[in-house]
């Protein structure tokens, strides 16, 4: 038993590194195949409109994202302030954007959460469920945007769209068919995903506030990736572009990345060669929107500091009451 509990830390120790290394491996081929000019074209292109409108869409997606949680956690039974989920929103951005992963954040403001509900096990569920709802409403409009405009991926679209519809069907029955009552570690486990879909997700109260969240929090990755675009001198019209911005987000879910950077810049660059545009741009385009997004975040960086200053502040008050 203490060999295996000694296990589990150091598998996802190593994880952790082969995905970190993985986004470094992917970055230093790009750096390898196009050299660093395409970096360095895209960052210097960036200015005071760009990051703007980078801080302006951000306040809106982290303000949507905020909204989705705390609906999510009100379902589910956990108290979550507006004014709360969008300091720790900005928060979980800021620690995404700059440390590797992408989501540790997440990670953070789910298990901070859930200490000050005192109930962590429902805090890391609400985000859990929060951050799916919202992938599942990207990956819908992504499929809707992709039949309707031309894209590297359009042959195979079908085919893929397909296997996701029978993979999330055989979901479906496979969580009907599997026993929901006793006492095991999976009937427990199955009974609370059942009840959290119900109460977090699909109630009347919640699950139409929860769709437009996410639509717009997907809108406004889209624009914010369109304005990097046009930041690192992309022409190309918005019905060619967009189909290539929905597979950049779409590759920044991969875990393998550092600080967002890997897997974003290597379908880009992937993308827009495919669709006659030129590799370059699409890692240009990438490192703006990298760039966009890390500015976005640093209010997040504001409340950490905040953060920091308050807490020990506390101590010294407390031990002058006590003497």
């Amino acid at each position: 038993m203490r060999q295996g509990s000694r296990a589990t830390p150091t598998s996802r120790l190593l994880w952790a590194w082969v995905r970190t290394l993985s986004g470094v491996g992917l970055l230093a081929f790009l750096l390898w195949r196009l050299g660093t000019g395409p970096f360095l074209d895209g960052l210097r292109s960036i200015d005071g409109w760009a990051l703007g409108a980078a801080l302006g869409i951000g306040a809106l997606t982290t303000v949507c994202c905020a909204w989705r949680w705390s609906l999510v956690a009100g379902g589910l039974g956990v108290r979550l302030p507006l004014r709360t989920a969008v300091a720790h929103c900005y928060r979980a951005v800021f620690l995404n954007a700059t440390l590797p992963g992408g989501v540790l954040g997440d990670v953070h403001r789910a298990v901070r959460h859930g200490r000050d509900v005192g109930d962590v096990g429902r805090g890391i569920r609400a985000v859990v469920w929060e951050r799916t709802a919202g992938q599942i409403v990207q990956v819908a409009m992504a499929i809707v945007i992709l039949f309707a405009l031309p894209s590297p991926i359009r042959p195979f679209l079908p085919a893929a769209t397909a296997l996701m519809v029978v993979g999330g069907l055989a979901a479906v029955l496979l969580a009907r068919a599997l026993p929901r009552s006793g006492t095991s570690r999976w009937a427990r486990g199955l009974r609370a995903a059942v009840a959290d879909v119900r109460d977090g997700l699909l109630a009347r109260r919640t699950w139409l506030g929860v769709v437009l969240a996410s639509a717009v929090v997907v809108a406004g990755h889209l624009a914010t990736f369109l304005v990097a675009a046009r930041t690192a001198g992309s022409t190309a019209s918005l019905s060619r572009l967009l189909p290539l911005t929905l597979l950049a987000l779409l590759a920044m879910g991969l875990p393998a990345n550092v600080g967002g950077f890997g897997p974003r810049e290597g379908v880009a660059a992937w993308a827009f060669a495919a669709a006659g545009l030129t590799a370059a741009q699409g890692v240009a385009t990438a490192m703006v929107y990298g760039a966009l997004v890390l500015v976005s975040s640093l209010p997040g960086a504001a409340v950490l500091v905040l953060r920091r200053v308050r807490v020990p502040a506390a101590v010294p008050r407390e031990g002058a009451v006590a003497g």
